[in-house]
């Protein structure tokens, strides 16, 4: 038995007439009512009771269009479930993400998911950079979102929203007064900085920025969270040069000042497994890129690896 002697046993069934039923399937009565007959005679049973003048579904008959009508409904149904799930409509989703992006468009972009793609379940883990290329590497995570350019083999990675870099002093720094601060004025300050270990191209980048400056930072403390290195930095522990955004993280005791120098921004960053084929994957990529359109470019500009 094929689907198709479903479809025209049910035509036959609701029309109760073969013409009609052979002009509603598109094809002539003739090889219609062998396929009827076929159908009865695998079967071994009659379905129709045919007269000159009029055709009756038998009881039999009765129930196989029952039946039939619930086999096609589950098929299309299940049809329906594919095409969801090869949109990336339904599914697992789970993100790494650095806390710092929370105080950014993460937020939105979670939103705005949720409301697309009630179906797909998301499990959010918050993570530091090296923590997310290992989860990506173990898939314990589907796609991470970075605070670095990084350059890590078997994954991808993509800049969707650039940021700028401030300096985060405690409310009583005698810098405070100034509204912009220049780097060369910083040599002998105490710093509280990322580790290395946890993101190596974002530390660099700040080691980098104030040795272009004339000095390497002292650092006095590590942190692993950004809210915590600005927490330090209200105790009066030292100063730190964070992503713009944690002004959105109200904390009292500190103030942020923008640098007289051009330095290079930083970014929020897509990473994800290179050869992950993964609708949902995609689906979750495409929303972000749309979300920051229209942004400025980031530096380190887009890379894939």
């Amino acid at each position: 038995m094929e689907l198709r002697h479903l479809h025209y046993f049910i035509a036959v069934a609701e029309e109760l007439h073969f013409s009609r039923a052979a002009e509603r399937l598109h094809i002539s009565q003739p090889p219609l009512s062998q396929q009827i007959r076929d159908l009865e005679e695998e079967l071994e049973v009659k379905l129709f009771e045919r007269t000159k003048r009029q055709v009756h579904l038998t009881e039999a008959g009765n129930v196989f269009l029952e039946r039939s009508y619930r086999v096609l409904a589950q098929l299309e149904q299940a049809i329906a479930a594919t095409q969801r799930i090869g949109r990336g409509e339904v599914g697992r989703l789970a993100i790494g993400f650095v806390g710092s992006a929370m105080y950014t468009v993460l937020p939105e972009i979670l939103r705005a998911f949720r409301e697309q793609f009630p179906a797909v379940e998301l499990q959010l883990h918050e993570l530091t950079t090296a923590q997310q290329i290992q989860a990506l590497h173990d898939k314990q995570v589907d796609v991470g979102i970075v605070r670095s350019a990084i350059s890590e083999p078997g994954l991808s990675v993509e800049c969707f929203l650039p940021e700028s870099l401030v300096l985060a002093l405690p409310e009583t720094h005698p810098l405070s007064a100034q509204t912009q601060v220049s780097l060369s004025t910083l040599a002998d300050e105490l710093f509280v900085l990322f580790p290395a270990k946890m993101g190596p191209v974002f530390y660099e980048q700040i080691i980098d920025t104030c040795q272009q400056a004339g000095f390497r930072p002292k650092v006095a403390q590590e942190a692993i969270q950004m809210e915590t290195i600005v927490g330090l930095v209200a105790a009066g522990l030292g100063i730190a040069i964070v992503p713009a955004s944690l002004q959105n993280f109200h904390r009292g005791g500190v103030i942020y000042r923008t640098l007289k120098e051009e330095i290079p921004n930083t970014g929020l960053y897509l990473t994800w497994r290179r050869h992950d084929s993964l609708p949902v994957v995609k689906t979750f990529l495409d929303l972000a890129r749309r979300t920051t359109q229209g942004e400025s470019t980031c530096q380190p500009t887009q890379q894939s690896i």
